[in-house]
C-alpha cells in the first residue's frame, strides 16, 4: 500500500521535522531502497520536501513541517486507531497499514490514539444462542472516553437482582461480546465486569484511575471470558470440606470439576465442586458423605437428604427389597 506509506512519511516529517531513509525504513518496515524511492516520489509529486546532504543530512519539509498535513482531528485519529488496534475486525493488511500511519501522527494525537486501541475489544462470538441485536448503550461514549483518558467514573448500576447502587470505578476498557456490551473496571473490592445495559448513570471525573501494574484490557478479558465459560458449562458451584482420606475418591468422582483450596486447623480440606445441576451432583457425591460435608448451596444438601431417605426406604431394615 504505497499511498499509505507516503502519507505516513509526510506525518513523520511533520512530527520529526527531519528523517533519514534508514528511519523511514525502520518505521514502515521496508527496505532503505524503498524508503528512498518513496521520498523521491513525494518530491516529484509536488510536495515541498527537500534533502540535506552530509553526515547529519536527511529529508525535510519546507517551512519546518508545521502545517497539519494529516487533516485529522484528535477524535478522528482515535477512531482510526480503533480500526487499526488489536481488537479490530479489519483484515491484517488494512490493520498493518493503518498502524503504520497512526504511528507517524503527532505525539499529542498518537498517545490518545494508542490508548483508544487498547480500550475496546470486539468479540463477535456470543455466549450460548445468539441474541437479537441490542441497542447502543446510552453511556458507551462517556465510559470509553474515561477509559481512554484514564479517569475515574461515578457509576450508577442495577444488578441482576434489581438492586441499585452507586460506586466509584476505575475503567479499564469496554468489551463488545456478540450483541452485548460490558465495562471492565476496578473498584474498591477488585476487578468487576458491568453489563452496560444495566448502567443507570455515568459521571466522568478528572481523578486518575488506579490500576494494578501490568494489567491491560486484553489479558483481563481473557481471564474473565475463561471464568464465564467455566461457569456457563458448570453453573452449579458447591462449597464443601473433605476429609483428607476421601480426597482421592472425590477426585475420581468429579475429575477436572474439582478445585482444591486450603486446609483448616483440623486438617479438613476446603474444596469447590462444579457441575451442570444440583440433583446430578448430589447423586454423584452421595457415596462420599462419609468424608464430605456440603456447606452450600442448600439445594444440594436437600437433594442428598432426599436421596438418603430413598436409599434407606428401599434398602434399609429387614423389609429391604431383594
Amino acid at each position: 500500500m504505497r499511498s499509505d506509506r507516503l502519507v505516513a512519511i509526510l506525518l513523520m516529517l511533520q512530527r520529526r521535522e527531519q528523517v533519514t531513509a534508514a528511519e523511514v525504513a525502520a518505521e514502515l518496515e521496508v527496505s532503505e531502497r524503498t524508503a528512498r524511492r518513496d521520498l523521491d516520489a513525494l518530491g516529484q509529486s509536488g510536495i515541498p520536501i527537500y534533502s540535506i546532504q552530509g553526515r547529519h543530512g536527511g529529508w525535510r519539509l519546507l517551512g519546518g513541517g508545521r502545517t497539519d498535513l494529516s487533516g485529522l482531528t484528535a477524535s478522528e485519529t482515535r477512531a482510526l486507531f480503533l480500526v487499526a488496534g488489536p481488537a479490530s475486525t479489519a483484515t491484517p493488511a488494512v490493520r498493518s497499514a493503518l498502524r503504520k500511519l497512526v504511528r507517524a501522527l503527532p505525539e499529542s494525537f498518537r498517545d490518545e490514539a494508542e490508548a483508544a486501541a487498547s480500550s475496546l475489544i470486539l468479540d463477535s462470538q456470543p455466549w450460548g444462542s445468539s441474541r437479537a441485536e441490542q441497542p447502543r448503550p446510552p453511556f458507551l461514549d462517556d465510559l470509553q472516553d474515561a477509559a481512554i483518558r484514564g479517569v475515574q467514573v461515578r457509576l450508577g448500576y442495577v444488578d441482576s437482582s434489581g438492586a441499585a447502587s452507586d460506586r466509584l470505578v476505575h475503567p479499564l476498557g469496554i468489551v463488545a461480546k456478540g450483541s452485548s456490551w460490558y465495562l471492565v473496571a476496578y473498584t474498591e473490592t477488585g476487578r468487576r465486569t458491568f453489563r452496560m445495559d444495566r448502567v443507570s448513570s455515568a459521571v466522568v471525573t478528572e481523578a486518575a484511575v488506579i490500576i494494578p501494574d501490568g494489567v491491560d484490557l486484553s489479558g483481563s478479558w481473557q481471564e474473565i471470558a475463561a471464568d464465564i465459560d467455566v461457569r456457563r458449562s458448570s453453573p452449579v458451584e458447591i462449597l464443601a470440606t473433605c476429609e483428607p482420606e476421601g480426597l482421592d475418591y472425590l477426585r475420581v468422582a468429579v475429575g477436572d470439576n474439582l478445585e482444591i483450596r486450603g486446609a483448616d486447623a483440623e486438617g479438613r480440606i476446603s474444596v469447590v465442586i462444579r457441575g451442570p445441576g444440583e440433583y446430578g451432583l448430589a447423586g454423584l457425591l452421595a457415596g462420599l458423605v462419609e468424608w464430605l460435608d456440603i456447606i452450600e448451596p442448600s439445594g444440594v444438601r436437600d437433594h442428598l437428604a432426599s436421596i438418603g431417605s430413598a436409599l434407606v426406604e428401599r434398602y434399609g431394615g429387614s423389609g429391604a427389597a431383594r
